[in-house]
């Protein structure tokens, strides 16, 4: 990927961010979460979005690739309480 951020398109920019989220599932299910998939990562890191909006890239990056297993369980245990779908 030889284009910089600034020459990214929108679709560039989702694929990019996918595979990220493809990224961080796979982690999670190396230790043991074996039904994680990049849809769920990309449902809990933007949920804390709703209220503030999508962060700059780099928060977004960082929010992905520092996504804590105990912290993704919390989400998915609370959206399951509430009875939202994944």
């Amino acid at each position: 990927m030889d284009s910089t951020i600034e020459e990214m398109d929108g679709q560039e920019l989702e694929e990019a961010i996918e595979l990220l989220c493809c990224s961080k599932a796979e982690e999670l299910r190396l230790v043991g979460y074996e039904h994680v998939t990049s849809k769920d990562v990309w449902n809990c890191i933007s949920h804390k979005y709703e209220k503030h909006g999508v962060p700059q890239l780099h928060q977004l990056v960082n929010d992905i690739l520092s996504l804590k297993a105990t912290s993704f369980m919390n989400y998915m245990t609370l959206s399951a309480y509430r009875g939202s779908s994944f």
